[in-house]
């Protein structure tokens, strides 16, 4: 079972990469984040017409999530509990039926900057609710995959200058320690449990020439319950979707697990 993460950073304006890396890649289960569109307003015909099922939590120009799927999806949540009042479309789960179920949420977690301010606290509020989302689902001891755009580099390594986000929510210690207890709960990180070391990114600026100079940083991750751990035989960063025609600045990250 292939399953792919992938913040597309607008489904409209980058319809064709998408659907050329669909049938090019062809993820079992692909997890789109800043889909930047309403449920209405997702392009699922042209999705569909490539065998994939589509489940879309949405919201009109912002964030916004998405399970695309070639195997059966049952029990899909839209919404992350723990707060009825928060307006932004930031998760979306479902079983996923192959040869085992698997458990994946799909998460597009909160920016933060600018920090300190109000939106840093969302970010840390917000991940305080997944923790908790992470435990209930980690308590079923079935294998549970948590997969996006995390906005987390979770270490110096995982920058190409780590000076440079030193003061960016992205990396500030309070960031870093709630993912910590992500994987102190029992869950591990997919990529770093097939791959050491600094160099692998997955998001590169538009700006400053991000790209060309490979100035990037790691903050699309796949974390894993130690069930679907067990299962694990893959993990790739598709760093060449980068240098494409009208890129998204993140590439997708796709993770096997024989299920």
């Amino acid at each position: 079972m292939r399953i792919a993460t992938f913040n597309i950073n607008g489904v409209k304006a980058r319809l064709p990469v998408l659907l050329g890396w669909l049938e090019a890649a062809r993820p079992d289960v692909a997890l789109l984040q800043e889909i930047k569109s309403t449920d209405e307003g997702f392009p699922r015909t042209e999705v569909e017409d490539l065998g994939y099922s589509v489940h879309t939590h949405g919201q009109k120009g912002f964030n916004g999530v998405a399970i695309l799927s070639r195997l059966p999806l049952e029990d899909v949540v839209h919404g992350l509990p723990g707060d009825d009042d928060d307006p932004q479309a930031r998760w979306i789960e479902a079983s996923v039926i192959g040869a085992r179920a698997v458990r994946v949420a799909g998460l597009y977690l909160p920016n933060g900057n600018p920090a300190p301010g109000t939106k840093y606290d969302y970010k840390l509020a917000w991940m305080a609710r997944m923790e908790a989302r992470a435990a209930a689902l980690l308590a079923t001891e079935e294998p549970v995959v948590l997969a996006g755009d995390y906005n987390v580099i979770p270490q110096d390594e995982d920058a190409a200058r780590p000076d440079a986000w030193a003061a960016d929510a992205l990396a500030l210690p309070d960031s870093r320690a709630a993912f910590r207890r992500l994987l102190h709960l029992g869950y591990a990180d997919a990529f770093r449990l097939h791959h050491r070391g600094p160099g692998h990114y997955s998001f590169w600026d538009y700006q400053a020439g991000a790209w060309r100079r490979d100035d990037g940083i790691r903050i699309d991750h796949h974390l894993l319950s130690p069930q679907a751990a067990d299962l694990l035989t893959e993990v790739r960063i598709e760093r060449e979707m980068r240098a494409g025609d009208k890129p998204s600045d993140h590439v997708p990250v796709w993770i096997e697990l024989d299920a």
